[in-house]
């Protein structure tokens, strides 16, 4: 008699498609290192990642998501990488305070930015760097430290939002934020579920890590260094680079629908597709009934770009 192994359940995931900030890369090049990705002597082409960038900008479209876009600063090579702009919980817009100064005017232009959206903004005090190390997982804010932004902001932040704030700290230099080692997959209180690179934080933190989110995807090296953990979801479709297809497999096993994207010009400058996207949330947004909300079903077909077919 012969026996069949067990069907392995897989959540039933659902897209919630998202409100986000994006900056054009008109003025993108890298004319000096701040991460160990940036290399000045080596050419980049601005119209290639123009391109690439429009293809993401395509992706969200199709997806349904409300895209905003912020104007680039001639002067700022950087600036599309917007989810380092501030932080937006809330309808409450946190300002960044960039560690370089090479970004440094970056942040008065996102905050100008959200103070013609309606946002109430506040100001940051301490050094931080927006979404790029901030991520809200549940009604938690996941916060990086250790290279970008001081756990001095973290205080800060806790006190803003009236959330708390969980610190995580990095310890590899080429995944210098936070959303370069983890993505949120789910983010929807009571089913909370992320993928991360362990060897990119201390011991501590990820054990933190393991402690609360046992079911975590576990990604390996190849695919963080080719920015897979850069990641956006809405809960269903999960946008990423194209060259992580280990990680693809995974989440393809755990429910979700992967997306591949080309933003290697990007990449040389140590960006991906999370570094691309602010997410804005508002209150009214993130109290919807999850019945009512706006989503996609899972039947639902999944746009295809060059390097995914």
């Amino acid at each position: 008699m012969t026996t069949t192994a067990p069907m392995r359940l897989v959540r039933e995931r659902t897209a919630t498609p998202l409100t986000v900030l994006m900056c054009r890369p008109t003025h993108f090049t890298v004319s000096y290192s701040i991460n160990p990705w940036m290399e000045p002597e080596n050419p980049t082409d601005t119209a290639r990642a123009l391109s690439q960038w429009s293809e993401l900008r395509r992706v969200f479209e199709r997806l349904g998501f409300t895209i905003e876009e912020v104007a680039p600063g001639e002067s700022l090579p950087d600036m599309v990488f917007a989810a380092n702009g501030g932080l937006v919980v809330d309808g409450k817009a946190y300002t960044a305070k960039f560690t370089h100064a090479e970004r440094a005017p970056e942040a008065g232009l996102y905050a100008d930015w959200f103070r013609a959206a309606g946002l109430e903004v506040v100001d940051a005090v301490e050094t931080n760097e927006g979404e790029g190390d901030v991520l809200l997982i549940g009604d938690v804010l996941f916060a990086g430290t250790g290279f970008r932004t001081d756990t001095s902001s973290h205080d800060e932040m806790a006190r803003v939002f009236g959330r708390e704030v969980v610190s995580l700290r990095l310890i590899r230099p080429d995944f210098y934020h936070l959303d370069t080692a983890l993505a949120v997959l789910d983010a929807t209180p009571g089913q909370e579920h992320i993928a991360y690179l362990p060897s990119a934080f201390d011991d501590a933190s990820r054990a933190e890590l393991e402690r609360r989110f046992p079911d975590a995807i576990l990604v390996d090296e190849h695919d963080a260094k080719v920015f897979g953990l850069n990641a956006v979801s809405d809960g269903l479709h999960v946008i990423t680079a194209a060259r992580a297809t280990a990680f693809q497999h995974q989440l393809r096993e755990a429910g979700y629908e992967p997306i591949g994207v080309d933003l290697t010009e990007l990449l040389l400058a140590g960006g991906g597709a999370k570094c691309c996207t602010l997410v804005l949330r508002d209150r009214t947004a993130e109290s919807a009934d999850p019945a009512t909300a706006s989503s996609m079903s899972t039947a639902s077909s999944t746009p295809t770009t060059e390097e995914n077919r």
